[in-house]
């Protein structure tokens, strides 16, 4: 194995991207058996201060937040304080109310939404969208909520939760798979059971033990040089792309993030480093431990990356591009059947992405983890990451 090759073909591909307009700047990091074996920084951070990407530039997570949501969850679970057949309305009362929508009409769910279904994104909760009247109505709760931004009357984490209670679902709990605000209620539950802000519960339980000094919901004023600017690939009047900035708020987060918020987001609010996320990373790989800490027990961590989804939660999470061959539980996907994805991939592996582009995968088989950071408003998983991981199995698989 090559590791100057490989590290040599990453960074072509990142600049590649920057040449195309695809990105402003990018940072890679790869380990094996806990040694790096590559690592790149290409372009920006920020373009109009002209800040390159670096090592400890600070990125907003988005949806890489899920799994640590997820794991925070286990932690209560392996002490007693909660358990994943737990309806949610044990922690916050507002969801035995719940309806769903079935027929045009408002009707109970033939079953009560638990704590596995939030884990699972078979709550029937969904995100923002114009299609449904479950999505409709959350988009006026978060429509309120970015009004509310920075006020004394902002909601906070547990109201979020409440209002999403009066508003209707998809589906029964249970009876399919939807991408939305799961893990957000997930960590209302979280602040209920542990009676600690969500924010304080992380920093006490994983960031602390952990020693990730980078990692929490808003970026202090003294590291606010490090926060890599957010941008967009639009057309100019030619219909060549450039590369312009994005300043706007996505799911009630700020993107300035410089004062702590009401609002914990567990399914999109974190902001961290490659190097912070890679201690997560490898606490998952080590069997929950780090420094010397269990954080959590082996067969704790064994079910945190092993859950399967019902066929039908299945054929839904299967409408999304590149799912094909994975699954999805405990907010992560995990690859189940290799020869069924159209890229490479490994049995095993797992992890998840962000709305701007962060990346992370464990491969524990491998005992491999590879960790992408940039800021791309719509990214999530798109060319450019599969092939970053094309790259990086056929050197190392």
């Amino acid at each position: 194995m090559n590791n100057i090759k490989l590290q040599q073909d990453l960074c072509n591909v990142i600049r590649q991207a920057i040449d195309q307009k695809d990105i402003m700047g990018a940072n890679l990091l790869i380990t094996k058996d806990d040694k790096e074996i590559a690592y790149c920084q290409e372009g920006k951070a920020n373009a109009e201060q002209k800040r390159p990407i670096q090592r400890d530039t600070i990125f907003r997570l988005y949806s890489m937040t899920k799994p640590i949501t997820a794991t925070a969850a286990m932690i209560l679970m392996e002490r007693g304080e909660l358990e994943l057949y737990q309806p949610v309305s044990d922690f916050l009362p507002a969801f035995a109310k719940q309806k769903v929508y079935q027929n045009g009409k408002l009707v109970s769910p033939q079953r009560p939404m638990m704590i596995h279904d939030l884990l699972d994104m078979s709550s029937g909760l969904s995100y923002p969208d114009d299609a449904t009247e479950a999505g409709r109505a959350v988009g006026k709760i978060y429509e309120e909520m970015c009004q509310k931004l920075g006020q004394p009357n902002a909601i906070t984490t547990i109201e979020f939760a409440n209002r999403l209670a009066e508003s209707p679902l998809l589906f029964t709990p249970g009876s399919s798979w939807q991408y939305g605000t799961s893990a957000d209620v997930l960590a209302a539950v979280i602040e209920v059971a542990s009676g600690k802000k969500f924010s304080q519960f992380l920093q006490e339980e994983l960031f602390t033990p952990l020693d990730m000094k980078d990692t929490a919901f808003y970026v202090p004023e003294k590291k606010q040089h490090r926060l890599a600017a957010t941008y967009e690939t639009v057309l100019d009047s030619a219909g060549n792309p450039k590369m312009i900035r994005y300043t706007g708020t996505n799911l009630a987060i700020s993107n300035e993030m410089k004062q702590p918020p009401a609002y914990e987001a567990g399914g999109a609010g974190l902001a961290s480093t490659l190097d912070d996320y890679l201690k997560f990373a490898h606490m998952l790989q080590h069997q929950g431990t780090a420094n010397g800490q269990q954080i959590l027990h082996k067969r704790t961590i064994e079910y945190l990356i092993s859950s399967k989804q019902s066929p039908t939660q299945m054929k839904a999470f299967h409408q999304w591009i590149g799912a094909d061959g994975y699954t999805y539980g405990n907010l992560m996907r995990r690859c189940i059947a290799p020869e069924e994805h159209r890229n490479l991939c490994t049995y095993g592996e797992y992890g998840w992405d962000g709305w701007l582009g962060m990346y992370f995968v464990n491969l524990p088989k491998e005992n491999i983890t590879l960790l992408i950071g940039m800021q791309k408003k719509d990214a999530g998983i798109f060319t450019l990451t599969r092939k970053l991981r094309n790259v990086c199995f056929s050197y190392l698989l």
